[in-house]
C-alpha cells in the first residue's frame, strides 16, 4: 500500500525542463504541475478532517442538552441512532480519512514533490552558460536549489491547510455559536477581524526578513564552502584567521536578520495570547450570563467555550504556519533570482547532431568582447584543414583560451560563424558538439569519485581493460595502483577527493589524459596538456599524445613554445587577432613577435604580460 501511494508521484521525470517563470505565484505553479491532483486531493481530504472535527464540538452540546433533558428510561431509545452515528464517525469515517489523507501527504507529496523540483532544477542549471557558474559560488547554487525545492512545497501544502482550516474551522465555529445566540458569535467576530489584522501588519514584515535571511544564509554558506574548496590555499598563506573573519562577517549578516525575525515573532507572539485571553474570558463571561438569563442551554456554554479554547490552539498554529509560509516565500523568492534566469547559449529548436566526417574547422570573421566594447577577438577568421595539428601561440590575454571556449560553445559570438565541416555549431546540439572534441586543459578538475569514474567519463559503455589501456597511455598506471583513501579503496576504486586534491597536479593531469585517451574524439584541443608534468613523465607519454592525434584535427595551447614547435602549422595571436602564420622555421626566419617569445624562452626568460582579457 505504502509502495503504491509512493508510486504516484514520479520524482524523476524524463521530459527537458524549461525556463521557470519570474514571479512566485507561477514559478509555484511551473513547479506543482504534475503534483497537482495530488494536492487537490490532500486538500478535499484535509477539509473532510476539518468538517468533522468542526462537528464534534457541536454533538458534545447536543449531548449535553440531552443528558440534562431527557429520560434515563428512554434516553438510548431516542437518540441511540445518533450516538451510533457519530460513533461511525469517529471510530471508523474520521480515522479512515485521516489515514488516507496521511498516505496522500507523506507518501505521495513529502518526498516525490520537493525531490522533483530538485531534479528539474538541477536538469536545468547543468545547462547554464560558463558565465552563471563563474558569478556565483557553488555552494550557494547547491544551497538556493535544495532550500527552493523545499520552500515550494512547504508553501503550497501550508497554505493549501491554512485555507481549510481558516475556512472550515472559523466559519464552523461562527455557525454554531451563531446558532445557539447571536450575541455568542459577535466575541468570535471581532477576534477574527483582530487576529486579520494582526497578521496582515506582522506576516509582510516576517516575510521580507525571512526573504533577507534566506539570500544571508547563502552568503555564510557559500563563504564556509569557498573557505573549505581553498583550504589548500588557506593553508599556504596561513589566512585561516582572515577566512574565520571573512566568514563571520557573513554569519553576522544572517544573525542580524535571525535578531529581527525574531523580534516580530516574540511581539506576535504576545500580542496574540492577549487577544485569545481576552476572548476566552469574553465568551466564557457572555455564555454564563446568557445560560442564567435561559438564553441558552448548557450544551451551548459546553460547545462555546471548548471552541474558543480550540480556537486558542489553532491560532497559535495557524500564527506559525503563516509564519514559516511567509518565510518559505522569501527563500523561494531568494531562490528564483538564482534559478529562474535564461539560459545565455541555448541550442536552437530542432537542432541537430553533429557529423564530424573529417573535421575541418573554420572560424568566419568572428567577433567575440564578453559583452564590452572590445578588448578580445575581432574580425577574426582562421581555416584548420582536416587532421592538421595547430599551435596557437601569444601572450597571456591574447585570446587564445577564449578562442578554444567559443570552439567549444561555452559562449556564443556576437557576430561572425564557427563551422565544423561546413555545419555552423550554433545550429547542433551543444551535447553533440562537445562529445566530437576531446579536451585536456592546465586546470584539470576531476571529479570526487574513484579513478576508473573519472577515467570513465571520457567513454562511459567502455570495459575496464579499456580504462586501462588508456591508463597505461597516459603513463598513469604506475601511480594508480599505490593509491589508497580512507574507506579502503585501493587502485582504480580509490576515490580522488574534491577536484582531485588527493592527487598531485601530474596524476591529475595523467588521468584527465587518459579520459580524454578513451574518448577518441575526432577533434582534440590541448590546453597547456602536459604543463604539469615533470619532464620526465612527460616525455613517457608525449609519444603516446602524438598517437593520440593521428588522423585528429588538433588545436594545442602552449606558452611553453617547445612543445608545440613540431606543429604542422603555428598562430600567432596578440590582442585577438592573428598577427602570424606558418611553422616554426619560418616564423622564427620571420623575427616577428613568435621569434621574440622563442628567443626569450630559450635564453631563459619567459615574457611576463598582464592579461587584457579574461582567457
Amino acid at each position: 500500500m505504502f509502495n503504491w501511494f509512493e508510486r504516484r508521484l514520479e520524482p524523476f521525470p524524463a521530459e527537458e525542463p524549461q525556463e521557470p517563470p519570474r514571479t512566485l505565484i507561477a514559478f509555484c505553479l511551473h513547479y506543482s504541475k504534475a503534483a497537482r491532483p495530488h494536492l487537490i486531493a490532500n486538500a478535499v481530504l484535509a477539509a473532510m478532517i476539518a468538517i468533522g472535527e468542526v462537528s464534534m464540538f457541536s454533538f458534545v452540546g447536543n449531548i449535553v442538552d440531552w443528558l440534562a433533558d431527557q429520560d434515563r428510561a428512554t434516553f438510548l431509545e431516542t437518540e441511540g441512532w445518533k450516538l451510533a452515528g457519530m460513533a461511525l464517525v469517529i471510530a471508523v469515517v474520521l480515522p479512515a480519512v485521516v489515514w488516507l489523507h496521511s498516505l496522500v501527504l507523506h507518501q505521495t507529496l513529502m518526498g516525490n514533490y520537493p525531490m522533483r523540483i530538485r531534479w528539474q532544477v538541477h536538469r536545468y542549471l547543468l545547462k547554464q552558460s560558463m558565465s552563471f557558474y563563474q558569478d556565483e559560488f557553488a555552494g550557494r547554487i547547491a544551497t538556493k536549489m535544495m532550500q527552493t525545492a523545499l520552500a515550494v512545497r512547504e508553501c503550497v501544502v501550508k497554505l493549501i491547510d491554512v485555507f481549510n482550516y481558516v475556512s472550515v474551522y472559523f466559519t464552523g465555529m461562527v455557525i454554531i455559536a451563531a446558532s445557539a445566540d447571536l450575541r455568542l458569535a459577535a466575541p468570535l467576530a471581532v477576534w477574527l477581524v483582530s487576529y486579520i489584522l494582526l497578521l496582515r501588519y506582522f506576516i509582510p514584515r516576517l516575510g521580507k526578513v525571512s526573504e533577507e535571511q534566506a539570500d544571508a544564509r547563502s552568503i555564510m554558506t557559500g563563504r564556509v564552502v569557498d573557505s573549505y574548496t581553498n583550504i589548500q590555499t588557506v593553508k599556504l598563506f596561513s589566512h585561516a584567521r582572515r577566512e574565520a573573519a571573512f566568514a563571520r562577517d557573513g554569519m553576522t549578516g544572517f544573525l542580524d536578520t535571525a535578531y529581527r525575525q525574531m523580534r516580530l515573532i516574540t511581539s506576535l507572539y504576545g500580542l496574540l495570547y492577549l487577544l485569545n485571553a481576552l476572548c476566552l474570558l469574553v465568551v466564557s463571561s457572555l455564555s454564563i450570563w446568557l445560560w442564567l438569563g435561559q438564553v441558552v442551554t448548557i450544551g451551548a456554554v459546553a460547545t462555546v467555550i471548548p471552541l474558543v479554547l480550540r480556537l486558542w490552539g489553532m491560532s497559535q498554529w495557524i500564527m506559525w504556519e503563516m509564519t514559516m509560509l511567509f518565510e518559505n516565500i522569501g527563500t523561494v523568492q531568494d531562490g528564483i533570482a538564482s534559478i529562474a534566469r535564461p539560459r545565455v547559449v541555448e541550442d536552437r529548436p530542432g537542432a541537430r547532431e553533429l557529423q564530424v566526417p573529417s573535421g575541418e574547422i573554420i572560424f568566419d570573421k568572428i567577433r567575440f568582447h564578453y559583452g564590452k566594447k572590445g578588448g578580445v577577438i575581432d574580425e577574426l577568421s582562421l581555416v584548420i584543414r582536416p587532421g592538421e595539428k595547430v599551435g596557437l601561440v601569444g601572450r597571456s590575454g591574447a585570446g587564445k583560451s577564449t578562442l578554444v571556449n567559443l570552439l567549444l560553445r561555452f559562449y556564443d559570438l556576437e557576430s561572425g560563424r564557427i563551422l565544423i565541416d561546413g555545419t555552423d555549431i550554433s545550429e547542433v546540439t551543444q551535447d553533440s558538439l562537445r562529445a566530437r572534441i576531446g579536451v585536456v586543459t592546465q586546470d584539470t578538475s576531476l571529479l570526487h569519485r574513484s579513478v576508473r569514474d573519472n577515467i570513465l567519463y571520457g567513454r562511459p559503455d567502455a570495459d575496464d581493460d579499456m580504462v586501462r589501456e588508456a591508463a597505461k597511455a597516459a603513463a598513469a598506471l604506475d601511480f594508480i595502483g599505490g593509491l589508497h583513501d580512507i574507506k579502503g579503496r585501493t587502485g582504480f576504486d580509490a576515490h580522488v577527493g574534491e577536484r582531485g586534491v588527493k592527487l598531485s597536479g601530474g596524476q591529475r593531469q595523467r588521468v584527465a589524459i587518459a579520459r580524454v585517451m578513451l574518448k577518441d574524439a575526432p577533434i582534440l584541443i590541448l590546453d597547456e596538456a602536459t604543463s604539469a608534468l615533470d619532464s620526465e613523465v612527460e616525455a613517457a607519454i608525449q609519444e603516446n599524445l602524438y598517437r593520440l592525434m593521428e588522423g585528429k584535427t588538433v588545436i594545442a595551447i602552449a606558452h611553453r613554445l617547445s612543445t608545440i614547435a613540431a606543429m604542422d602549422r603555428l598562430v600567432v595571436m596578440d590582442n585577438g587577432r592573428i598577427v602570424e602564420q606558418g611553422n616554426h622555421e619560418e616564423l622564427i626566419a620571420r623575427g616577428g613577435l613568435y621569434a621574440q617569445l622563442w628567443r626569450r624562452q630559450s635564453g631563459g626568460f619567459l615574457e611576463l604580460e598582464p592579461a587584457e582579457a579574461a582567457e
